[in-house]
């Protein structure tokens, strides 16, 4: 008897926080972080930089120095203030920075007074991530405020939010190219078949063109002047006519600002070893999967999301070095974060059915 009203105050528990909290899904991205709430979609998307006092954990600004009003202070701090991204390589590198990051987003999509209890929240991981790693983005953001933390790994959200028939009897092929990871997965019946994770991404983009600039050039630039050339003019095949853009940076030999033009050929071929080795790591996956699968993706082909999706031509380099169909995602850049919420609309269903792809620590 004392059970059955165990259970019944238990489910009338999780029922009122379900009333007064909000579900949401977040893709925690080396570069941006994306909210999704249920029946609400995608509610934040801001950069994953938080500014602190140097030498601290103290977050300028009462804490509200975070995302693009932290985005904006990079590479232009005084020395007494420094403008951080506390994920690298898609995993955690400075656990307090980050959970004053995600307290602070969760915070301004939960609200500050109107919810009384904390939100479920599930929180895409890389598919290589330790046990260590793992637990250090779980007790993140329950210090963060979460109510309830569910863990699920990036290919599998990505290839949810893509549309993916990922619990179908049949292969689809994801490749998610991220700010820090590129997650390249074979997906069936609920369950990732055959995957890699990948430390090659966005910022590898990022340093090749900064690095191509310094060796052909002179020319030092900073990480956003070099995000703008890759997404101004950046191309990983021609796909039209070639683009100039002027460069702005400090020169090496004088030490004064110079400006240069650059061309999408030249930055093409900055980009073409990190590429190169995404596509690399997609026809070593499929060189992994069974007969059955391989066929499968003859007709299913491969779909890409996350940022580097946005690159010009990525798809072309992709049918060239696999032979396969290659198609870009709707809203690439928002896959992985509607993926987690549909995640947790259907958590019951996942929770059967992916239970050794996705972790509720």
């Amino acid at each position: 008897m004392a059970s059955g009203r165990s259970i019944t105050l238990a489910l009338e528990i999780d029922w009122l926080s379900r009333l007064f909290s909000v579900d949401m899904g977040i893709d925690l991205g080396t570069c941006n972080t994306l909210v999704c709430v249920r029946g609400e979609g995608i509610v934040l998307n801001e950069p994953s930089v938080v500014a602190v006092r140097k030498g601290t954990n103290i977050v300028l600004n009462n804490g509200e120095a975070v995302g693009f009003a932290a985005k904006d202070m990079l590479g232009k701090t005084p020395g007494s203030i420094s403008a951080v991204r506390p994920l690298k390589d898609g995993v955690i590198s400075d656990f307090a920075v980050t959970e004053a990051m995600l307290g602070y987003f969760i915070k301004k999509v939960n609200g500050k007074s109107t919810r009384i209890f904390g939100p479920r929240v599930v929180i895409a991981i890389p598919s290589g991530i330790t046990s260590v790693e793992k637990q250090a983005v779980y007790e993140s953001a329950e210090r963060a405020g979460a109510r309830r933390v569910y863990l699920v790994h990036e290919p599998m959200a990505a290839a949810i939010g893509a549309g993916l028939p990922v619990a179908e009897p049949t292969a689809s092929m994801i490749v998610d190219i991220g700010g820090g990871t590129s997650e390249i997965a074979i997906i069936s019946l609920a369950a990732i078949a055959e995957c890699e994770s990948l430390r090659v991404a966005g910022d590898d983009f990022d340093e090749a063109i900064a690095n191509h600039m310094k060796r052909v050039h002179g020319l030092l630039i900073g990480e956003q002047t070099a995000e703008r050339i890759k997404i101004e003019i950046g191309s990983a095949a021609p796909t039209g006519p070639e683009m100039k853009m002027d460069v702005r940076g400090r020169d090496m030999k004088s030490g004064l600002p110079r400006k240069i033009e650059v061309t999408s050929q030249e930055i093409r071929e900055a980009l073409s070893e990190p590429v190169g080795l995404i596509a690399e790591a997609v026809v070593r996956v499929l060189e992994k999967a069974k007969p059955e699968l391989a066929a499968d993706l003859v007709d299913n082909g491969i779909t890409i999301a996350g940022g580097g999706a946005l690159l010009r031509g990525i798809d072309k380099v992709f049918h060239q070095a696999t032979g396969l169909d290659v198609k870009i995602a709707d809203e690439p850049l928002s896959c992985v974060a509607r993926g987690t919420s549909n995640y947790l609309e259907n958590l019951d269903l996942f929770k059967d059915t992916l239970e050794s792809d996705a972790d509720s620590v």
